[in-house]
């Protein structure tokens, strides 16, 4: 098998960039670069699970951070610092269990919203974020509102306190990739690509739109709450305005855009570039929020720069390049040959 061909598997488009990944907190020791590494895979995560609904459906969910926090919250309430059997690893065997629940929980929700199309569908989800928000600030008796809500305190060695983080978010951005990829190859695949087509056309040829649409959307948002759940036990410590967060879901929508909705490996380009630049600003300047200023201007660049995406862009780029060499230019084919004084060609 040659390497073109092997390049094209799906073994290679996913197993290659999961060992590279995997490999990074194995041959990087360093605190704060591990800690770097954990939320950029995290965004990397969070934006191939939003990947599967807004990448195949062409639906711009603002709302999947509010799952993130039902996701925090749950791992919060159920593996909280008094549950001495949950220590260890024992948060980590939670966290699929808090994925069903939200996927369970989302499914009345994503019934309702998703009968909103397009900028209505944008305007729903976000009102449905601050509803979310709201709640958390409010439900003291849960929540704990603005005093904040304190997990499972891990009992890693900080010599590599990351790692497991690390390994536990990789394991979620697996899944999402690995499911976008086995969708992608199915007829639901087609069928998930006709609705962002032409939706109505899709339901005339008895494409069953609404259910598709809704069991993409459990799926998005139970992997969301899933890396929300392995980020409240990272941190140990919820605020409601960090775990359900707007400026979350920007920055995941943001990065799934720059490096290519509706690809495989898109949204963790975008993260690999954005994640670590937003936490160095907001570091540096966060206490000013003039790093708002750069995720504005940011937003515009990619539109009107790559409004397609990096991987989109730059394969359209390869293609040309490759069709240049192959074939002969036009004007080189169409122009006549100059024929000599003896009537032969130049």
């Amino acid at each position: 098998m040659t390497f073109d061909r092997l390049s094209r598997t799906p073994a290679f488009r996913l197993g290659l960039p999961l060992l590279i990944c995997a490999c990074f907190p194995l041959l990087v020791h360093t605190s704060w670069i591990l800690n770097l590494g954990v939320l950029t895979i995290m965004y990397a995560a969070l934006g191939s699970s939003w990947n599967l609904l807004g990448g195949f459906t062409g639906y711009i969910s603002l709302g999947h951070a509010a799952f993130f926090g039902f996701g925090a919250y749950s791992l919060a309430l159920l593996g909280g610092p008094d549950r001495a059997a949950l220590a260890g690893y024992g948060p980590f065997l939670l966290v699929p269990l808090i994925a069903v629940a939200a996927a369970v929980m989302a499914a009345p929700i994503g019934w309702v919203v998703l009968r909103a199309r397009h900028v209505a569908f944008a305007i729903v989800t976000i009102t449905f974020l601050f509803m979310a928000q709201a709640l958390a600030f409010n439900l003291t008796g849960v929540t704990h509102g603005s005093a904040g809500l304190t997990a499972a305190v891990a009992p890693f060695a900080p010599d590599g306190y990351e790692a497991p983080f690390y390994f536990a978010m990789l394991v979620i951005l697996a899944v999402a990739v690995t499911l976008f990829e086995v969708t992608r190859r199915a007829p639901l695949g087609l069928a998930l690509t006709a609705v962002r087509e032409d939706e109505d056309k899709a339901r005339g040829v008895g494409v069953p739109t609404t259910a598709i649409k809704v069991m993409m959307y459990c799926v998005s948002v139970s992997l969301t709450a899933a890396a929300g759940a392995v980020w409240a036990y990272y941190i140990s410590f919820i605020l409601p305005q960090y775990a359900v967060d707007p400026l979350l879901m920007v920055g995941t929508v943001l990065m799934v855009f720059l490096g290519g909705k509706g690809t495989l490996w898109g949204p963790t380009i975008g993260a690999l570039v954005i994640a670590p630049v937003q936490e160095y600003l907001a570091y540096s300047v966060g206490a000013s929020q003039f790093y708002l200023v750069g995720y504005a201007a940011l937003f515009l660049a990619v539109i009107l720069l790559l409004p397609r995406g990096i991987l989109p862009t730059v394969g359209e780029w390869l293609r040309r390049r490759r069709g240049t060499r192959r074939e002969p230019w036009p004007a080189e084919a169409a122009s006549p040959q100059t024929p000599t004084p003896d009537g032969t060609p130049v």
